[in-house]
């Protein structure tokens, strides 16, 4: 039986070169051609996993079904895939040097004296492998995280050495590399990439295939002087440049035949490619049609002077799917909630996670104003919540209802903290111990959320500390609250929504639907929120 491949994918130059996306589109061409391939995310900061980064530090947290909090690329991963990954699937620094002390203090290492190779870099060789053995995979492909030359990856470069030198015939690498356009001069440069090359050649690496990003297309004086001076043939470079939208580029890789020549380079036999879908999905995402409105109000969009968007990234390419199921294109404002705002003109206003105090009364307000207008609403974890305490100020007159989040002596806590979680609070502990992971929820017969799944169990994804507490269930659906959605024992407020007959569209999920919805199946409830902000729209 042939051993396990392993294709390792760097960066060079600058960071956000889109190694993820690189990275989950080789995973993509390579299950085109029937290869079982798995992808694994390491990432170099100490945190343990992502949970208590901000948004704006490292983009949106994803989750897993079996409750890890990872990096976006994961969610790409997952995406471009169109299947579930697990906790193997990710590495930290701090996850694999907790590894290695936890066992050092249990004896595990026999009385050595631990250093960093080959200790830590035997336990980041190990974790590759069982990403491989867990999801049975032909190909693994490996993302590191960070830019070649950061002394943080130094070891997970290392380890990618040690084992090219142990396995040099199922050992890969592909470097992804950045050519820059200085307008005075108006030409690609190509040194920033050959420095790169040089840097990550120096710590015992050698790339098998460059990937080159860029404003536009190499030409191929860029692409010899690059095979000249980075000591590679010139097929081996794979231009990469700027494309209207992510899920193009594993087409434009594939028009190079990449997947040919990877196959090629692990020895593997040359398969059937079927890449018709995902052809089809892109060709009705890219078309010019009827535009929708949405306006997204959350607070995670600044970092100094600059937008954004990757803090809900999840959220977005969750619309974008269901908009190229429907053969509509959204157009997607990002609102500070906590700066003023009119949200007169659109057609659907989602508010999406978060967490604490700041922004809420503007959450609150576009909760009201939605309510109150008849515009199609999709509240998610934190927008639900929201929701909930609109309606029981604004219709059951509970005067200053909040969340004990943001205010713990309110008088109507209707939404607090799950008893399971007043001892992590209280203990600070924060990372890892909130509800995490897919849990069933039980939908309601008659409502819409039933409507939507078309059956009574369901299994998403969550994230969250607090709940809807159910002391005010009763006078909030007195007041015309619908309960769509608990867990199976009914003692947890999963999702809620107005009746049709009061609402075109209103309906909030404690839970996190964005984590499922996938390029070639959409999640039902994007789509049908976009149904009724389309229907919004023609009026």
């Amino acid at each position: 039986m042939r051993g396990v491949k392993y294709i390792f994918v760097s960066g060079g130059v600058i960071s956000g070169l889109g190694k993820g996306i690189t990275a989950a589109s080789i995973g993509l061409l390579l299950r085109s051609r029937g290869i079982k391939t798995t992808n694994l995310k390491i990432d170099m900061y100490l945190n343990v996993d992502a949970g208590t980064i901000r948004p704006q530090e490292h983009g949106e947290v994803f989750v897993t079904d079996d409750g890890i909090e990872t990096d976006q690329d994961i969610g790409h991963y997952e995406r471009f895939l169109g299947t579930s990954l697990r906790r193997e699937n990710y590495m930290t620094t701090g996850m694999v040097y907790k590894a290695v002390i936890d066992r050092e203090r249990s004896f595990g290492y026999n009385g050595e004296d631990v250093e960093a190779v080959p200790h830590v870099t035997d336990e980041i060789i190990g974790r590759i492998k069982k990403a491989g053995e867990v999801n049975k995979a032909e190909v693994v492909v490996v993302e590191l995280g960070g830019t070649v030359g950061e002394f943080q990856n130094g070891l997970f470069f290392e380890a990618n050495r040690i084992m090219k030198l142990k396995s040099p015939r199922e050992i890969f690498h592909v470097h992804v590399s950045y050519l820059p356009v200085i307008k005075s001069v108006g030409e690609l440069k190509s040194k920033p990439t050959q420095q790169s090359v040089h840097v990550l050649n120096s710590m015992g690496v050698s790339q098998d295939f460059l990937v080159a990003r860029s404003e536009r297309p190499i030409d191929q004086k860029r692409r010899e002087r690059l095979a000249l001076f980075c000591n590679m043939q010139d097929e081996d470079i794979i231009a990469n440049p700027d494309l209207e939208n992510i899920y193009e580029v594993p087409l434009h890789l594939e028009e190079q035949n990449f997947s040919d020549k990877l196959l090629k380079k692990m020895g593997l036999k040359p398969r059937t490619v079927d890449l018709q879908e995902w052809r089809r999905f892109v060709k009705r995402l890219s078309g010019k049609r009827k535009q929708i409105k949405i306006a997204m109000v959350g607070k995670y969009f600044a970092t100094g002077n600059y937008v954004l968007k990757d803090s809900y990234i999840c959220v977005i390419e969750a619309i974008k799917h269901a908009c190229a199921f429907l053969g509509v294109t959204p157009t997607m404002t990002w609102i500070n909630a906590n700066d003023k705002f009119d949200l007169r003109g659109y057609a659907g206003i989602v508010v999406p996670q978060g967490w604490g105090k700041r922004g809420i009364e503007g959450k609150i307000a576009a909760v009201k104003y939605a309510r109150e207008n008849r515009i199609p609403y999709l509240g998610l974890c934190f927008g639900m919540q929201m929701a909930v305490i609109e309606f029981a100020r604004d219709v059951c007159r509970l005067t200053g209802a909040n969340s004990t989040e943001i205010d713990s002596q309110t008088k109507y806590p209707v939404i607090h903290e799950m008893p399971e979680q007043k001892k992590y609070l209280e203990a600070h502990q924060y990372g890892g111990t909130i509800r995490l992971g897919a849990w069933p929820c039980r939908t309601v017969a008659g409502t819409r959320l039933r409507e939507i799944y078309g059956q009574e169990n369901i299994s998403e994804r969550h994230r969250h500390r607090y709940e809807m507490n159910n002391e005010f269930r009763e006078i909030l659906e007195k007041k015309g609250l619908v309960i769509s959605g608990v867990s199976p024992d009914g003692q947890l407020v999963e999702a809620i929504e107005l009746p049709k007959e009061t609402h075109p569209f209103f309906v909030g999920t404690q839970y996190h639907p964005e984590y499922k919805s996938r390029p070639l199946d959409p999640h039902p409830i994007f789509v049908e929120f976009l149904k009724a902000c389309l229907q919004k729209s023609i009026k």
